[in-house]
């Protein structure tokens, strides 16, 4: 089903305008989020990576770390799959074009309790969902995400803010969150397919880090055994590896268990996950992670860095 948005409703939220012209980075064409339109005081992470890779398992667990510092945290998901929250929540939650769509796009006809549920541990969960495929743009949804928690005055008592982002799509929609965020994390495994992936992401934060804020906070090694292909890529680039998770079959069953990390039965190898997700959030709450400026590689780089002729 298409959802048709009145103009009147895009109109001062959304412009589409040659890179050239208005500034924002480089490429093409680029989103251009309206200025006025801003987070808070909240730290703001945006999680990026390669689709099936395990950003929502991270950004989730993540969340559920800042809470147990006493946090009071926002979890936003990006992905028109609308299941970054799922094991927060328990279920999958209506996104927010779903709800806007019921409202025929009258926004001040929402209640806070339409489109933001609290999940475990008292994490507040969000999903921005996406257009239909082929009719809108992501960076359109993410603006009204935004736009809606300021009218409901839903950041003011916020201490930290995840944005959940798709990640192998690139375009200046599905990289708005940079615009807000405070440090871009990128969850890469160890293969090729993952690190080519997170290539691109950090050549969009180059470009988004131009003109905003947002500075690359490092590469969350996740689902793997070893580092080493990441650990070449991140000395190329100038990254840094600030988190590694192992591929634990306990990771994968929490997910069919609606559950995180920290509601399944402990055992010594959970215990040192659980562990490292706090030592995390511990130290990006803390500015102990020092933000890197990154440069992206060229294709032909990549290849030839990790052994393909």
């Amino acid at each position: 089903m298409n959802i048709q948005v009145p103009p009147s409703a895009i109109e001062g939220h959304l412009r589409l305008k040659s890179a050239s012209r208005c500034g924002d980075g480089e490429g093409s064409v680029q989103v251009q989020i309206d200025p006025q339109v801003k987070i808070g005081t909240a730290k703001v992470f945006s999680v990026y990576g390669k689709g099936g890779i395990g950003k929502s398992t991270t950004s989730s667990n993540l969340s559920v770390a800042f809470s147990k510092l006493g946090k009071r945290v926002l979890q936003i998901g990006c992905d028109p799959k609308h299941d970054s929250t799922f094991t927060l929540t328990k279920r999958l939650v209506p996104t927010v074009i779903d709800v806007l769509e019921s409202v025929n796009f009258h926004a001040e006809e929402l209640r806070p309790e339409d489109f933001v549920f609290e999940g475990y541990n008292g994490v507040m969960c969000l999903e921005a969902g996406g257009p239909p495929a082929g009719t809108g743009c992501g960076g359109y949804v993410v603006g009204q995400t935004v736009k809606l928690l300021k009218e409901h005055h839903l950041l003011e008592d916020t201490d930290v803010v995840i944005f959940d982002v798709l990640g192998d799509v690139v375009c200046g929609g599905f990289a708005a969150p940079l615009q807000h965020s405070d440090r871009a994390l990128i969850v890469a495994a160890n293969d090729f397919d993952s690190i080519f992936a997170m290539n691109r992401i950090v050549a969009a934060i180059e470009a988004k880090s131009k003109n905003y804020g947002v500075r690359l906070g490092g590469v969350i090694a996740n689902r793997s055994t070893d580092t080493d292909q990441i650990d070449k890529y991140n000395a190329s680039a100038g990254l840094n590896r600030i988190a590694h998770f192992p591929d634990l079959d306990v990771i994968r069953k929490s997910r069919l268990k609606k559950s995180t990390l920290f509601e399944m039965d402990e055992t010594p190898e959970l215990r040192a996950v659980t562990d490292e997700y706090m030592r995390l959030a511990t130290e990006l709450w803390e500015g102990k992670i020092v933000p890197t400026p990154g440069r992206s590689l060229k294709d032909r780089e990549i290849f030839d860095l990790l052994g393909f002729d």
